[in-house]
């Protein structure tokens, strides 16, 4: 045994240098460190975590959190992906409560010193990564099941809610067989437990055998819970349990290929929930969720690629965003409509049977894919992953005597406009393309790798429409030619284009007149040919980009203009659907129905604002509670057309509230109320007591939303309390959403400019890359404005004078 001399501590890049006496012999040896900590309030590493007994006592648990890098703040470790290792766990707990860890327990035994205490020793781990390593500490009950692979599945839950673990439970043990197929790898462990953590900074974590949630990711009350949270629920159950395979398995070599595990996780929870439940149209929302979403943040020119090089642990916190999710979903979305389900199945099994246990880094999967499909996937792949940004495709055709000719060109899309630069980027595209003779199926399939091409549809007659991009699974924005666009509108109002594609043609429309390509007056006119949609998705997607615009105009005198606008388009819709479900109506109509509802009362739809004040009132006195999808649009209808005693109401409703899902509810919309001194109250509540740490978020983002006065009150509120909530978040990805929730509604210049200095001195290494895109937001909004608002205007006033005739 050499004892050692010295340790020396480098706080800044998370070392620590062990000196010895002498020289160390070359050979093996085993390094034993004594070692303490505590448990921490910061929701990182191995933490505390509050909660209320059924009796009302506020006690702790104890438990993890280390992806990225804090498996170094619970024990010493070469904290890094690649550096793979099994694990024994001990951990010596009260014996009045529940230990977990990643494998099952082998022993459990009373503590020499302590009757109230014992040993809970746990298997070994199969060789993995250190971020994956969990244990757990507290009180839950659980409901078990065994897959039908023999599978031991539990989900543990706050004592006396068991119940709320079933929807969970069922999830998971249909999705494990699924993914066991789908991989045709059987799940590696022997048991596998979901957890409900009450203080849990992300969605979900997904540690090996042990995969720990947010309450309101995991659990469902059948009578307290929206139809939404189910689908949330499943998208997350099905997202971590991919990642028993596609992450824990199958490392990724180092954080510059996390997009790998989480893009990849992020597109196959859809697959997952579409083959657990088909009604949900899962795929079509895909498109609203995630891909439109992407394309929103990679088109300014603070994005950055999809594989972004890491080197300081503060780096990597920041690329847990919407490029590498949500674009990495898409473009894997993208990859596996080029390459076709049987191929990239067989190579989704060479890639995860030949690194097993191992680190593995994006080429190695593309050259799994290659070798299954015979295409050029890395070549493709490497336009989409290497650099940032994607494609706009003008396109334009011309009939020549039965045949149509297509010219495409591709070019950067910018937020800020066309490209103007020298080299223009140029990336590889799979295209397709449809005519109204099929608009379900491709009529030709290209790869698009220089920058302009033409092609030849034969036999499209001079009356049929042409689209690219069915499905919208490419990752690239159409620009059609007035022709071509005036032809495939009417597609829109018959409802012959399929939802996904009329979603995608008014969202490509929408981002075109926010960079200045086209004019939003052009979209507002392509919006009221939306009047037959039934489809929830393509609302819910034209219902966003109306809610930007809303907040834009919010900075002029018209803002009540574009209020009409918005019940106009919105009333048909509610009118057809009414306040109550009807026989034989499922999941969608739910969704829609809570959608439309708050869109009208928001914007003050008369009718709306009395049914959901009168409804609010029978709830509040218990007379006829409200269904759990019709809350969300009721309590923001009546906050936003309310008062101080409303207000009071609902912090009442809060405190009540059993459930994390109906506090969070309440939460999110509170921000709607909007007298400046109730405004003050709702931000002051924010970091009260009653607010769990990473809901706070929530509460001042809904402010921020909510209307002109909520967001300059609410950023002045961040810089006010900025020490405490820097403090509370310490680096890590709330801090950056906090931030992009509260200022990127501004839309004036020297905001922007304002938002940049506060940050120059108040540093915040995690969020700079998100500081820099609502720094470009708010510009961008500003010349929005500037260049559109006085057509805007005229458009709403004119359309006022002469009504659109149905």
């Amino acid at each position: 045994e050499i004892h050692a001399t010295g340790f020396n501590y480098q706080n800044e890049d998370e070392k620590v240098t062990l000196s010895f006496p002498s020289t160390l012999q070359p050979g093996t040896g085993t390094l034993k460190i004594d070692f303490v900590g505590e448990l921490n309030d910061k929701m990182k590493g191995f933490y505390r975590s509050k909660y209320t007994t059924p009796s009302g006592e506020v006690r702790y648990a104890a438990v993890t959190q280390f992806e990225a890098t804090d498996a170094r703040r619970a024990f010493p470790c070469w904290d890094e992906p690649a550096i793979k290792a099994t694990f024994d766990i001990s951990l010596v707990v009260p014996k009045d409560r529940v230990a977990l860890s990643n494998m099952n327990v082998i022993e459990r035994k009373p503590y020499p010193d302590d009757e109230n205490v014992v040993e809970v020793k746990f298997a070994r781990t199969p060789v993995m990564s250190t971020y994956l390593v969990a244990f757990v500490v507290g009180e839950y009950d659980f409901v078990e099941t065994r897959s039908k692979d023999g599978v031991c599945v539990r989900v543990y839950t706050p004592v006396g809610k068991a119940e709320q673990g079933k929807f969970a439970l069922e999830v998971a043990a249909k999705t494990l067989p699924f993914y066991k197929d789908y991989f045709n790898v059987p799940y590696p462990l022997p048991k596998i437990d979901l957890i409900a953590i009450a203080d849990f900074a992300a969605g979900a974590m997904e540690n090996w055998g042990l995969v720990t949630y947010r309450e309101t990711a995991l659990l469902i009350d059948p009578k307290n819970s929206c139809s939404s949270s189910r689908q949330w629920v499943a998208l997350v159950v099905g997202h971590e349990l991919a990642h028993q395979w596609f992450g824990n398995l199958v490392t990724m070599e180092w954080w510059t290929h996390l997009w790998l595990n989480e893009g990849f996780a992020s597109w196959i929870e859809y697959l997952c929930v579409d083959h657990c439940f088909p009604e949900y149209d899962i795929w079509t929302q895909f498109v609203s969720a995630d891909y439109t979403r992407a394309q929103e943040l990679d088109a300014l020119d603070n994005s950055h690629p999809i594989e972004v090089s890491v080197g300081h642990p503060s780096e990597v916190d920041e690329i847990f965003d919407a490029i590498s999710y949500s674009k990495g979903a898409s473009v894997i979305r993208m990859l596996h409509d080029y390459i076709g389900d049987k191929d990239f199945k067989k190579g989704m099994n060479m890639y995860l049977t030949k690194f097993q246990q191992k680190n593995a880094a994006t080429e190695d999967l593309w050259e799994s894919l290659e070798n299954t499909s015979g295409k050029p996937i890395a070549a493709v792949m490497n336009t989409w992953t290497k650099q940032m940004g994607f494609p706009l495709i003008y396109v334009e055709a011309e009939q020549v005597e039965d045949d149509r000719l297509l010219r495409l060109s591709q070019r950067k899309f910018c937020a800020s406009g066309p490209y103007v630069g020298e080299d223009c980027p140029q990336w590889m595209v799979p295209i397709t393309i449809s005519t109204s003779e099929d608009p379900n199926h491709a009529k030709l399939k290209i790869l698009m790798d220089k920058p302009e091409m033409s092609v030849v549809l034969k036999d499209v007659k001079p009356d049929q429409w042409v689209k690219l991009n069915l499905g919208t699974v490419g990752f690239y924005r159409t620009q059609y030619s007035s022709a071509m666009l005036e032809s495939l509108l009417p597609g829109i109002r018959d409802l012959s284009l399929p939802p996904v594609d009329r979603l995608g043609l008014q969202n490509d429309l929408f981002s075109l007149a926010r960079a200045g390509i086209i004019s939003t007056v052009e979209v507002l006119k392509v919006m009221e040919a939306f009047v037959n949609e039934p489809n929830y998705t393509v609302w819910s997607d034209l219902s966003c980009n109306l809610g930007i615009l809303s907040t834009l105009l919010s900075h002029t005198d018209f803002y009540e203009e574009i209020q009409e606008f918005v019940k106009d388009v919105f009333s048909p819709i509610g009118e057809r659907l009414g306040w109550d479900p009807k026989p034989g109506e499922g999941h969608l109509d739910a969704l829609l129905r809570g959608l439309v509802l708050g869109k009208l009362g928001k914007a003050g739809h008369k009718a709306t604002l009395e049914e959901a004040r009168r409804r609010f009132k029978d709830h509040v006195e218990g007379k006829q509670i409200l269904s759990a999808d019709l809350r969300s649009p009721v309590y923001l209808t009546v906050l936003k057309h309310g008062d101080g005693t409303t207000l009071d109401i609902m912090l009442k409703l809060h405190k009540q509230a059993d459930m994390q899902e109906e506090k969070n509810r309440i939460e999110r919309v509170l921000g709607a109320t909007l007298s400046p001194e109730l405004i003050q109250k709702v931000l002051t509540f924010a970091l009260s007591e009653e607010v769990r740490p990473q809901d706070t978020v929530s509460v001042i983002g809904g402010v921020a939303g909510g209307s002109k006065h909520g967001r300059k009150a609410a950023w002045k509120f961040i810089k006010d309390n900025w020490e405490e909530l820097y403090n509370r978040y310490q680096g890590g990805f709330l801090i950056s959403r906090l931030i992009k929730l509260s200022v990127e509604g501004f839309a004036v210049d020297k905001m922007a400019g304002e938002v940049k200095a506060f940050f120059e001195s108040h540093p915040a290494p995690s969020a700079e890359r998100t500081i820099q895109q609502c720094c470009e937001n708010i510009l961008l909004n500003a010349a929005w404005l500037k260049r559109d608002a006085e057509s805007i205007h005229q458009y709403l006033l004119q359309r006022k004078a002469s009504p659109p005739t149905a």
